[in-house]
């Protein structure tokens, strides 16, 4: 809501996944090697992947990336160099992803982190079938307007369906 950040989406792919991938307190190493990185980055060219880049005075300082199949988005990774950078990044790919009726978005891992945002865990059966479902649809990764400030975003969120 404060407007700290500076949001777009695919504008820097790349430079996500090396964020992503880039050491951490607590990690020296990374499963995003070179073979990865390419991979991914052959899906985003093939308009498969996507990004959600937060911005600070002009400076990449956090984002996310992950993959879109039908109405299903796997999330793959996430980073941030300024505090709450990645959580703001991950509140504007939940109203994306809402907006453009996506039905999925896994995480692959439910950390404390995803669950203040409302994550949870699904037993494998009811994934199953919400991923079955999710890859007869469409979704729309550009549907939310890029122009909708942090308050509107927020309440586009808590609108029910």
């Amino acid at each position: 809501r404060a407007g700290v950040y500076t949001i777009t989406t695919d504008q820097c792919f790349a430079e996500v996944v090396d964020g992503c991938a880039a050491p951490a307190p607590g990690r020296d190493n990374t499963w995003i090697s070179p073979a990865i990185k390419a991979l991914y980055g052959a899906l985003f060219a093939r308009g498969e992947a996507h990004s959600v880049e937060a911005w600070q005075h002009g400076k990449l300082v956090g984002g996310l990336y992950g993959v879109s199949i039908g109405a299903a988005f796997f999330g793959e990774s996430m980073f941030s160099t300024a505090r709450d950078a990645s959580k703001v990044a991950l509140i504007y790919l939940a109203a994306r992803l809402k907006a453009g009726g996506y039905r999925l978005l896994d995480a692959q891992f439910l950390t404390d982190h995803l669950a203040q945002f409302g994550m949870v865990a699904i037993p494998r059966a009811r994934f199953k079938a919400t991923l079955a479902e999710a890859l007869t649809e469409q979704g729309d990764f550009a549907a939310l307007p890029a122009d909708l400030t942090g308050a509107q975003l927020l309440q586009s969120i808590a609108q029910t369906s």
